[in-house]
C-alpha cells in the first residue's frame, strides 16, 4: 500500500462567506470553482480547482482559522502573485527565508486561515 497522491484539501470558514471566498480564491489566486454534489452543496461553502490542485472549503459553525497548519501552493511566479495581492490588500508575508529551493512567501485567506506560496527557483 501507498499513498501516491493528495486527493484536496480541505480548510474551514465561516458560514454565509461563499462570496468572500470567490473573491479571494477565483479572483486573486486564480482558481476556477467546480461545483459540489448536491447532498453536500447543501452544507455550504465551496469547492475550487486549478490544474490538478483541489481546495474545498467547508462550513465550520465554531470556526476557527488555521494560524499555524496550512497547505502550500507551488506557483510559478511568485512576485506577481504577491503584487497581486498587496494591491487588493492583503497583507503578505515575505520574510520567510528560501527552503529547500524555494522562495516563499505567507498569507492569510480573508477568513484568517494560513496559505503558503512557493516557486522553485534555480
Amino acid at each position: 500500500m501507498t499513498i501516491y497522491a493528495l486527493g484536496h484539501v480541505q480548510l474551514s470558514m465561516p458560514a454565509g462567506q461563499e462570496e468572500r471566498a470567490r473573491a479571494f480564491y477565483i479572483s486573486l489566486l486564480g482558481f476556477s470553482e467546480v461545483p459540489k454534489p448536491a447532498e453536500l452543496a447543501k452544507r455550504g461553502g465551496a469547492w475550487f480547482e486549478q490544474g490538478a490542485v483541489k481546495l474545498h472549503l467547508g462550513i465550520e459553525a465554531d470556526f476557527r482559522p488555521l494560524q499555524k497548519a496550512h497547505p502550500a501552493f507551488l506557483v510559478d511566479d511568485l512576485s506577481m502573485l504577491i503584487a497581486r495581492l498587496q494591491a487588493n490588500s492583503c497583507d503578505v508575508d515575505t520574510s520567510q527565508p528560501p527552503l529547500d529551493g524555494y522562495c516563499r512567501a505567507h498569507v492569510f485567506d480573508p477568513f484568517g486561515n494560513r496559505l503558503e506560496l512557493m516557486e522553485k527557483v534555480g
